[in-house]
């Protein structure tokens, strides 16, 4: 027998398939009607004639008489959902879909968006002047892109709060990331200066006579370690006055280091700093405009709109999901090296179990381009949608994104929307191309985001505060995806209701308000925005 390093889902049928803990059901499973406690309870109890069931999660078991001895056996299989099947089905569907091309999802898609009124932009202007700082604060903002962008508006929440001169942040340089791009590579450095000079001062370097003091090496510097998701009463209790006593104080790693929830007034920071402030710098927003001209020109039959989708389909992605995809032995052999490269000794170390069977069911694995395609056609979508695909390198891309150019033949990136000589300054940083990416996600008509990260998060929100409140994302429920695209026997129109269903779902949730230990970033109502006919929403909020 072929020896698996890695069970799907443990031992089918064994003692240690039986100990093995089920994930959570999904919230979004039970769209149709609830069974039952009578029913339920009688479905839970087999008769001697039905299949013998585990725990679906794990597998279904039938009885089957041995054909040797006549006893019964145990015949498992794989429980829904748990394996990777979608090739088989696009084949099974392909003609079926290709003869279904007639509908234009895009004039239709987003029907919930002025549902209760629209939302606007409301961050007043501070009229009251700035007092005496009581010192500088200095921060490094670790991460990608956008785990700087949420250091940077935190920063400027903190020091309004503290009144304190925020120095410009610096990007810490990371080994994964690999970007030596400094805040003005990124960000119109003028105009986040000028936007925020009534409400919070920002400098781009410690003045001289207070460096000083600390022999003009910022590692002097008193260094404060905050733990994660700190209340903004601990920076008022803790750090305001070692600020004061020491006029200038640092904060390394910054990366969360301010909780989602926060006063009226230090959202407003936020807000401004995020919506307001931060402008990509002068060479990203020329290329990203360019791009976003040359998508729409090349959607003029869908009234130049198109559709911008974020796939995180990259090597390191598919490694770190564990998920088993159709690529065999040698697809595991490559993952596992990249694993151990990426992350030595995370997935091999004692007593680690890991079963991607489980990880897919629980909607963990990363959609593959096939998947996308399926879901977008079925979604209704057809194959004259212009496509915008905001990725890193993907995983095997000749083989993968084979189908989904079959089923949108008119799918776009930046490198083949821009010329070499175009993307030069940018290439080898990784940051500066993810800012364009998000400028062109951005002023598209949907968004559909496949995987979780903060690159969709603040695109959510982002959208939000553009779009009157409506995100305009597709937010596919990624188990029930799991189970559609696992079905043998499921048809182009069943999955197509379900599909449609699931996209009027994401158009239902595109207008949500933030709730507690929810981001601003992503939900940006009703801190940020004023819904424009209640009166009740309409008052901005108030500087200090």
């Amino acid at each position: 027998m072929q020896h698996h390093a890695y069970s799907r889902l443990g031992s089918f049928g064994g003692a240690a398939s039986a100990a093995a803990p089920s994930p959570p059901s999904s919230p979004r499973r039970a769209w149709g009607r609830k069974a039952s406690a009578k029913g339920a309870a009688s479905a839970a109890r087999p008769s001697s004639s039905s299949p013998r069931c585990c725990t679906w999660r794990r597998c279904c078991s039938t009885w089957a008489p041995s054909p040797s001895t006549g006893v019964p056996r145990i015949i498992s299989r794989p429980a829904p959902g748990s394996m990777y099947r979608s090739p088989q089905l696009y084949a099974r569907l392909r003609a079926d879909m290709d003869a279904d091309n007639a509908t234009d999802a895009l004039a239709t898609v987003w029907r919930h968006a002025c549902k209760g009124g629209v939302w606007q932009p409301c961050i007043s202007n501070n009229t009251y002047g700035l007092p005496e700082p009581n010192g500088y604060i200095y921060v490094e903002a670790n991460g990608g892109l956008n785990q700087q962008r949420t250091s940077i508006c935190n920063a400027v929440a903190v020091a309004g709060f503290l009144n304190a001169t925020l120095i410009i942040p610096n990007f810490h340089y990371h080994s994964i990331w690999r970007d030596p791009s400094k805040f003005s590579d990124i960000y119109d450095a003028d105009h986040f200066v000028q936007r925020l000079k009534n409400d919070v001062r920002v400098v781009d370097k410690v003045p001289e006579f207070i460096m000083e003091r600390f022999s003009h090496n910022m590692n002097n510097v008193f260094n404060f370690k905050i733990k994660a998701w700190s209340p903004i009463e601990y920076y008022r209790d803790a750090v305001l006055p070692k600020l004061i006593e020491e006029r200038l104080i640092r904060i390394s790693p910054f990366a969360n280091r301010l909780s989602f929830d926060a006063p009226p007034a230090v959202q407003r920071l936020r807000c401004l700093a995020n919506f307001e402030a931060l402008k990509f710098s002068k060479p990203i927003t020329t290329l990203s405009d360019t791009l976003i001209s040359r998508m729409r020109a090349k959607s003029t039959e869908n009234n130049r709109k198109y559709v911008a989708v974020h796939l995180r389909f990259e090597e390191d992605m598919v490694a770190f999901s564990c998920c088993v995809f159709d690529g065999g032995d040698e697809e595991k052999k490559e993952l596992d090296v990249a694993r151990e490269r990426g992350w030595r000794g995370k997935f091999t170390r004692p007593g680690r179990v890991i079963r991607p069977g489980a990880i897919r069911m629980n909607g963990k694995c990363p959609l593959t381009p096939l998947e996308v395609g399926l879901m977008l056609r079925g979604m209704g979508f057809s194959n004259n949608t212009s496509i915008y695909l905001a990725s890193g390198k993907i995983y095997k891309a000749e083989k993968n994104m084979a189908p989904l150019l079959e089923m949108f033949p008119l799918l776009q990136t930046k490198e083949t929307l821009a010329s070499d000589e175009e993307l030069a300054p940018f290439k080898n940083f990784s940051s500066r191309m993810a800012a364009i990416d998000y400028s062109v996600c951005v002023h598209s008509e949907v968004f559909v985001t496949t995987q979780g990260g903060n690159f969709p998060q603040f695109l959510l929100g982002h959208r939000r505060y553009l779009y009157g409140g409506h995100s305009k994302t597709i937010k596919p429920d990624k188990r029930r995806l799991a189970i559609l695209f696992d079905s043998p026997r499921i048809g182009w129109k069943s999955l197509r209701r379900q599909l449609l269903n699931m996209r009027s779902h994401s158009d239902a949730k595109g207008i949500q308000m933030k709730r507690a230990n929810e981001s601003i970033y992503s939900f940006p109502c009703p801190d940020c925005m004023c819904r424009s006919n209640k009166s009740e929403h309409s008052k901005p909020i108030q500087a200090r």
